[in-house]
C-alpha cells in the first residue's frame, strides 16, 4: 500500500502538548485567562490539522497511509524503534473523534469550570489527556501506542482526583490508577512475548505493519503463542475499556469534574482498548479462541452493567454503567470479527455519550451539584435545551430508528447473529432493552413529571450558559446524523464507513459468507427496534406516569433489588478477597519482614560491632606495665609455638 511522507502528523500531537505546557505556565503565574484561551484553542488547532491530514489521505489511493518520522527512538540490537506517526483510515477516524469531541468538551468546560480556582491546572491536564490519546492512535508501533496508553492512565488519575482535597475523589483517582496497572502489566507481558516470537522468526520488530505481515506465519509456527499474546492484550484492554473483571474503577471515576467524565467516556481512555484490538486485528483473526473470549467478555459486560444501571439513582453513575455496557457491545463486535462495526459504534457512542454526560453536568450546574434523579423532576420547563438534547441522545443510545446508534448497534447484532454467536446476540438484544429502559428512566425522572427539587434549589433553576449549551446542540445533531455513514447494504450509499475502514482492518476467513440475507436482516432490525421501543414504553409506564409499579416490584423482589443496587457486591468481594489480604500481607512485610528481619539484621550488625568494640576497648588501659606484660606473654607464646 502506498505511503506518503508528511510532517503534519506531529502537529496533531504537538498542538495540545504545547497547550498543556502553556496552561501549566498559566497555573504557576496565576494567568487563568491565558489557560481559558489556550486550552480550547490548542485542541481546535489539532482538529484543524486533523481535517487537513484526513483531506490529504482521501486524496490518496484506497489503502494509502500518511507517515511522519520524527527520529530513531531506540536502536539496541536487535530492536530498532522509530518515533513515527501514521494515519490510515482507522487512525484518521480516531483523530477526528478525539480532537473534534475533545474541542466541544473544552468549550463546555469554559462554562462548567468558570469559578474553579484551579482552572489552569484543569486545562493543562485536559490538554495532556488529548495529547496522550493522540499518541496512542497515531503511534506506528506497539511501544509508542503504550506511551499514549500510559499517558491516558496518568491523566485519568490526575483528572478523576482533580479535587483531591476531598478524600473520596483522591481514592477514586487512586482506584482508577491501580486497576489500570493490573491490565498494563498484562499488556507489557504480551508485548514482550510478541517481540520474542517475532524475533525467532527473523523479524525483531513491533511496528504494526511488520506484525500484520508476520501474523499468518507466526500463527502457523506458534498458534499457542498468538493466542497467549492476544489474551494478554485483552487483559490490558479490560482495564482501559472497563470490561469484566477490571471495570470497577469507572463508576467511581464520576468523582471528577463532569467534562472529565465526558472526555474519558466519549473520546479518550475507555476507547483505547477497543482501538488497540482493532489495530491488532491481523493478529486476532489468527487466534479464534481469543476472539471468542473477547466476544464473551463483551456480551457479559454489556448485560451485567446494564442490569446495574436500571436501579441506580445517581445520574452520572447511570451513565457510567451505560458506558461499560456500550463498551461491552464494542467488544461483542470485535469478538464476532466485525471490527469496523466496533469502531463505528465507538464513533456514534462518542457523540451520544458526550452529549449525555454534558447534559448531566448542565443539570448539576443548575442544581448546585445534586445528582439524585429522585430529587429532580420537571426540569424540562427550566432547562429546555438540556432536556431536548438529553432526549435526543437517549433516543440514540436506545437504538431508535434514524438516530446514529440505531445503525451501529444493528451492525453489531447482525454480525453476532450471522456469525453463529446466537447466545451473544440474545444477550446483546436483552442488554439493548435494558439500555433503553434505564436511560429513559433517567430522562422521565429528571425532566418530566412533578418537581421533587428542593425549594431553595428550585428557586435558582436556570438553563446553562451558551458555552455549555452550544456543544450540547452540536453533539445532539451528531447523535442524529452521525450514524448515517453506515446504512444497511443496498440502502442509499450503504455501509460507507465499513468500506472506508476495510483497508485498515483484517477480515476473518470466510467473513463474506457472514452477511445477512434480506429477510434475516429485516428480522434482526425489527427485533432490535421492538426491544428498544419496549424498554422505552416500560420506562414511561413506570416513571413517566404516577405508577406504583417500581415500588411494588422493589418490595416483592427485595433481594434482587438489593443485589442490583449494591452492584452485585463486587466491590465488597474485591475488598474481601484482594484488598484486605493485600493490606494484611503488606502489614506483615512492613512490621515483621522489613522492620524486624531486615532492619533487625542491619541494626544487629551495628550492635555487634558496638558490643565487640566496647569489649576490645577495655584492653586499652593506658598502663605501661600491663602492655609490657602482654608483650612478654605474646613473645613466650611465639617462642613456644616455634619450638614445638
Amino acid at each position: 500500500m502506498p505511503v506518503v511522507d508528511t510532517a503534519l502528523l506531529r502537529w496533531i500531537v504537538f498542538c495540545p502538548l504545547i497547550g498543556s505546557a502553556l496552561c501549566m505556565v498559566a497555573a504557576k503565574t496565576g494567568r487563568d485567562a491565558l489557560a481559558r484561551a489556550v486550552g480550547p484553542l490548542s485542541v481546535l488547532a489539532g482538529f484543524v490539522v486533523s481535517l487537513i491530514v484526513v483531506a490529504r489521505l482521501w486524496a490518496q489511493p484506497v489503502g494509502a497511509s500518511l507517515f511522519d518520522h520524527l527520529y530513531t527512538w531506540i536502536h539496541a540490537t536487535p530492536l530498532t524503534l522509530e518515533m513515527a506517526f501514521r494515519v490510515d483510515a482507522l487512525s484518521s477516524l480516531m483523530i477526528l473523534v478525539v480532537t473534534g469531541v475533545g474541542f466541544l468538551i473544552h468549550v463546555y468546560s469554559l462554562g462548567y469550570m468558570h469559578d474553579d480556582p484551579d482552572v489552569s491546572r484543569f486545562f493543562a491536564y485536559l490538554n495532556l489527556f488529548a495529547a496522550s490519546m493522540l499518541i496512542l492512535v497515531l503511534g506506528d508501533a506497539v511501544p509508542l501506542l503504550f506511551i499514549g496508553w500510559e499517558g491516558v492512565g496518568l491523566c485519568s488519575y490526575l483528572l478523576v482526583g482533580f479535587w483531591y482535597a476531598d478524600m473520596a475523589n483522591a481514592v477514586a483517582g487512586r482506584k482508577a490508577f491501580i486497576a489500570n496497572r493490573v491490565g498494563d502489566a498484562a499488556f507489557l507481558t504480551g508485548m514482550f512475548l510478541l517481540f520474542w516470537s517475532l524475533q525467532k522468526l527473523g523479524t525483531p520488530s513491533l511496528a504494526f505493519g511488520d506484525i500484520a505481515h508476520m501474523a499468518p506465519q507466526l500463527a502457523e509456527q506458534s498458534p499457542a503463542v498468538v493466542t497467549a499474546v492476544c489474551l494478554l492484550f485483552l487483559i490490558g484492554a479490560t482495564g482501559k475499556s472497563a470490561q469484566i473483571p477490571l471495570y470497577v474503577w469507572l463508576p467511581d471515576a464520576m468523582a471528577g469534574p463532569t467534562p472529565v467524565s465526558a472526555f474519558i467516556h466519549a473520546a479518550t481512555m475507555v476507547t483505547a482498548g477497543v482501538y488497540m484490538i482493532a489495530r491488532l486485528s491481523s493478529l486476532y483473526v489468527q487466534a479464534p479462541l481469543a476472539l471468542d473470549v473477547v466476544g464473551s467478555i463483551g456480551a457479559l459486560t454489556a448485560l451485567f452493567a446494564a442490569s446495574i444501571g436500571i436501579v441506580q439513582t445517581d445520574l452520572k453513575k447511570i451513565l457510567a454503567y451505560s458506558t461499560i455496557s456500550q463498551l461491552g457491545y464494542m467488544f461483542l463486535a470485535l469478538g464476532a470479527g466485525a471490527f469496523s462495526a466496533a469502531i463505528f459504534h465507538l464513533m456514534t457512542h462518542a457523540f451520544f455519550k458526550a452529549c449525555l454526560f454534558l447534559c448531566a453536568g448542565s443539570v448539576m450546574h443548575a442544581m448546585h451539584g445534586e445528582l439524585n434523579v429522585f430529587k429532580m423532576g420537571g426540569l424540562r420547563k427550566h432547562m429546555p435545551i438540556t432536556a431536548t438534547t438529553f432526549l435526543i441522545a437517549a433516543m440514540s443510545i436506545s437504538g431508535v430508528p434514524g438516530f446514529d446508534a440505531f445503525f451501529s448497534k444493528d451492525k453489531i447484532l447482525e454480525a453476532a447473529f450471522v456469525s453463529g454467536h446466537t447466545i451473544t446476540w440474545l444477550i446483546g438484544l436483552l442488554a439493548a432493552g435494558l439500555t433503553s429502559f434505564y436511560v429513559f428512566r433517567a430522562y422521565f425522572l429528571a425532566f418530566t413529571g412533578a418537581s421533587r427539587v428542593d425549594p431553595e434549589t428550585a428557586h435558582h433553576l436556570h438553563e446553562s450558559p451558551s458555552t455549555m449549551t452550544v456543544p450540547l446542540i452540536i453533539l445532539a445533531v451528531l447523535s442524529i446524523f452521525g450514524g448515517w455513514v453506515g446504512m444497511p447494504e443496498d440502502v442509499l450509499w450503504g455501509d460507507a464507513i465499513g468500506r472506508y475502514l476495510a483497508p485498515s482492518l483484517a477480515v476473518l476467513p470466510h467473513a463474506e459468507a457472514h452477511r445477512a440475507a434480506g429477510g434475516t436482516l429485516l428480522f434482526l432490525i425489527g427485533s432490535a427496534t421492538t426491544v428498544a421501543l419496549a424498554g422505552i414504553a416500560v420506562a414511561y409506564v413506570f416513571y413517566g406516569t404516577a405508577s406504583e409499579w417500581p415500588t411494588l416490584l422493589a418490595q416483592r423482589a427485595r433481594a434482587l433489588y438489593a443485589v442490583l443496587l449494591n452492584k452485585y457486591y463486587i466491590d465488597e468481594l474485591y475488598d474481601a478477597l484482594i484488598i484486605r489480604p493485600y493490606v494484611v500481607l503488606s502489614d506483615f512485610f512492613w512490621q515483621v519482614v522489613d522492620s524486624q528481619i531486615i532492619d533487625g539484621a542491619v541494626n544487629g550488625v551495628g550492635e555487634l560491632v558496638r558490643w565487640s568494640g566496647s569489649r576490645v576497648r577495655r584492653l586499652q588501659t593506658g598502663n605501661v606495665q600491663t602492655y609490657a606484660l602482654a608483650m612478654l606473654i605474646g613473645a613466650v607464646c611465639v617462642i613456644v609455638a616455634l619450638a614445638v
